[in-house]
């Protein structure tokens, strides 16, 4: 099927859109919030003027390439130095909360879900356990929101993704492979693909960073050429780590992630990430419509009252316990844990995982769990979007907020 009419309207729709953007910051209205409906709207689940489909090559090359995007700049702005410092909350975060939160998630899902296999349910609470930032954007920009706590979501977002990866890709080996028998050598091949993605992708983002620096201070690198790294250096980091069977996303995760290290000027690093997050943002707002063009529509009928309620536990209970029993001990006030513990959307990262595995593992016989991951999505978009602003002002004149 001839994707390029909906690949035109996707341009048009970024266009038109960053003609209003500045006045839909000042809005409650978000940029994923208004593709996610007119994506609806124009595609099968509306009235049908575009169809594309999940699987297809394009949606595949898409979502490998904001997925590899995505992952790098998303580690290469945490601030290590920051984040030594002020460290305890956003570990507690991802070393407490997120596992807890994954095996909340499988938990809950077993008795909604009789029948379905249990690697499947885990395979659905590890994709839909990252967070998106971006999706509270006015939280992690607001003023009135203590810096601190909007470091402690920033970062907990930019490194949950990464973490999750390799769970993510073991259930899908399991899946794939099956555990019994000769198949057993699925260990072996995971542990492999981690090892040698997290290794190549890390020594290449730690010696770009360097190069980067040394010739930035020799005054041989222009200004232009100092963002344009971000890119070449995700597909650096993920295509030769492909080439000797390593794991590319977690390649690009773990450059990301060492860039910094090496990059000694912050002026450098800045620009590094800004066009990575100016690109990425655009490759996000078009597979946020595709993604409700393609995958809605297939999710729609599977959405039965228990898809409903682990999608809503999903955004609260699922969440938000495991985030307060990770806080235990921190000397938080109860603002502070409710606060965190909401904003923790699910976004653009359980969206391209839900699209790699529509790749990977096709769609047929995984319809209903699929459907679940979508329509946790699309409440956490509009729930999230909208609570935003009001909710950051809310705690912001809060007595028992962080200083």
């Amino acid at each position: 099927m001839n994707d390029h009419p909906a690949i035109i309207f996707a341009a048009a729709m970024i266009f038109i859109y960053g003609l209003f953007s500045k006045a839909a910051d000042r809005s409650p209205v978000t940029a994923p919030m208004v593709f996610v409906t007119v994506g609806i709207l124009v595609g099968p689940a509306g009235f049908g003027l575009f169809h594309m489909e999940a699987g297809g090559e394009l949606v595949h090359i898409l979502t490998e390439i904001t997925l590899i995007l995505i992952l790098f700049v998303d580690a290469s702005t945490i601030n290590l130095k920051k984040l030594i410092a002020d460290h305890a909350i956003p570990m507690r975060l991802l070393l407490i909360g997120l596992p807890l939160t994954m095996l909340l998630g499988t938990l809950v899902a077993y008795p909604l879900f009789p029948g379905v296999d249990i690697w499947l349910l885990i395979l659905m609470a590890l994709i839909l356990s990252p967070t998106d930032a971006a999706l509270g954007q006015a939280v992690v920009k607001s003023e009135k929101v203590p810096e601190r706590v909007r470091r402690w979501i920033s970062v907990e977002s930019g490194l949950n993704d990464g973490i999750a990866l390799p769970p993510i890709f073991a259930c899908i080996a399991v899946l794939t492979l099956g555990v019994g028998g000769s198949d057993k050598h699925w260990v072996l091949f995971l542990l492999q693909q981690v090892l040698l993605g997290a290794a190549i992708g890390g020594l290449i983002g730690w010696l770009g960073g360097y190069l980067v620096s040394r010739f930035s201070d020799r005054d041989w690198m222009n200004h232009t050429f100092q963002q344009l790294v971000s890119g070449s250096l995700a597909i650096l980091c993920f295509a030769i780590a492909e080439s000797v069977h390593g794991n590319g996303f977690i390649a690009a995760f773990a450059g990301g992630l060492l860039l910094g290290t090496s990059t000694r000027s912050d002026e450098i690093r800045e620009r590094i990430q800004e066009f990575g997050e100016a690109f990425g943002q655009q490759l996000i707002l078009f597979v946020f419509l595709i993604f409700a063009m393609a995958m809605v529509p297939i999710a729609i009928p599977y959405w039965d009252l228990n898809a409903w309620i682990y999608a809503l536990l999903s955004l609260t209970l699922i969440r938000m316990l495991p985030v307060a029993i990770s806080l235990i001990g921190s000397k938080l006030g109860m603002p502070t844990i409710l606060f965190v513990g909401w904003f923790g959307p699910r976004g653009i990262a359980s969206v391209l995982y839900l699209l790699l595995v529509a790749n990977l593992l096709g769609i047929e016989g995984y319809e209903r769990i699929l459907a679940v991951i979508v329509l946790t999505v699309l409440l956490s978009v509009f729930l999230h979007g909208i609570s935003s602003v009001p909710l950051s002002h809310r705690y912001g004149t809060s007595p028992n907020k962080v200083d």
